[in-house]
Order: structure tokens, then C-alpha cells, then sequence
């Protein structure tokens, strides 16, 4: 009874930090919420020994990382979108700049978008980065090379407009 009890009060405090990092993995809410449920699943089942480590929110960033690169194996389905409201439900816009990034970061490869978020989002190392996703840090640096290539060939440069206006 007290490992669930503490398994609950790790969910109770964390579930919404784990919520947005699957956000930022996937870029739609819905596979956000199934990553983190799916995460919060595997972690019940592993809950005794990960507590013992001191680190569950780790291993469930982890669970949620992989899952998400894996995805694509594990599930052939179509992609649903909404068409945007008519009216925001944010008291604050992104700016178009923000939304194009945002935007640009979606359509790229799982893999990419992975290793971009854990190097930028949750400032790991290559090495943490290579562990959590299962492959060598010389692919992290290539997802990474590769990535960030695209998102500069996609999303213009503010400052280059700025400063070539005069």
C-alpha cells in the first residue's frame, strides 16, 4: 500500500511536467497524453525497483522517449488533425515566427525532433541523449546536424529581415 501511495503522489506532482514533455515530443496533444500514459503504466509495473533509484521521473522521461521514436513500428494509423478554431483559447498569440518553428519542428522526423528536444528541451548531453533512445552518440550528432539543418531551411531567420531593411 505505501508503494502505491507514493506512486500516487509522484503522479499527483508530476503528471503535468510529463504531460508537456510529451507535448514537446510529439507536437499533438492527444499522442502527448498516450505517451504519458503509457509511460505512467510502464512505471506502475517498475514503480518498487525505480523508486529504490531515486529517479522515476528519469526513467518515465526515458519510457516516453523511446516510445516515441518507436512509434512508428509499433503503429501504422492515420494521422488525425483539427482545423484550428476560429478564435484562440490562449490569452497570448504565439507569434508567427513561434507558430512557423513550432510548426517545423512537427514535420520532422521522429528521430530528429527526439534528439532535438532532449538536447534542447531538457538540455541532456549526447551521451544521455544516446542512452535514453537506444543508438550511438555519432547518430545523436548526426539527428542533431540533420535537424537543425532542416529547421534553418524552413524557418526564416527574424534578424536577416530586420537588418536588411535598411
Amino acid at each position: 500500500m505505501d508503494d502505491d501511495s507514493g506512486f500516487a503522489d509522484f503522479v499527483a506532482k508530476r503528471a503535468d511536467a510529463l504531460l508537456r514533455y510529451g507535448y514537446v515530443l510529439s507536437g499533438n496533444a492527444h499522442d502527448a497524453a498516450d505517451l504519458t500514459q503509457e509511460a505512467l503504466v510502464r512505471l506502475h509495473g517498475a514503480w518498487t525497483r525505480v523508486r529504490r533509484k531515486q529517479d522515476p521521473e528519469g526513467y518515465t522521461r526515458a519510457i516516453m522517449a523511446r516510445l516515441h521514436v518507436s512509434a512508428w513500428r509499433l503503429r501504422r494509423r492515420e494521422h488525425l488533425t483539427w482545423d484550428l478554431p476560429e478564435r484562440a483559447h490562449l490569452d497570448v498569440l504565439p507569434s508567427e515566427a513561434e507558430q512557423g518553428l513550432w510548426r517545423a519542428v512537427r514535420n520532422l522526423p521522429r528521430k530528429q525532433r527526439a534528439v532535438l528536444v532532449l538536447r534542447y528541451y531538457e538540455q541532456l548531453t549526447d551521451a544521455e541523449i544516446a542512452r535514453v533512445i537506444g543508438v550511438s552518440r555519432g547518430t545523436v550528432r548526426s539527428h542533431a546536424s540533420l535537424g537543425l539543418s532542416k529547421l534553418r531551411a524552413t524557418v526564416p531567420d527574424p534578424m536577416a529581415t530586420n537588418g536588411s531593411a535598411e
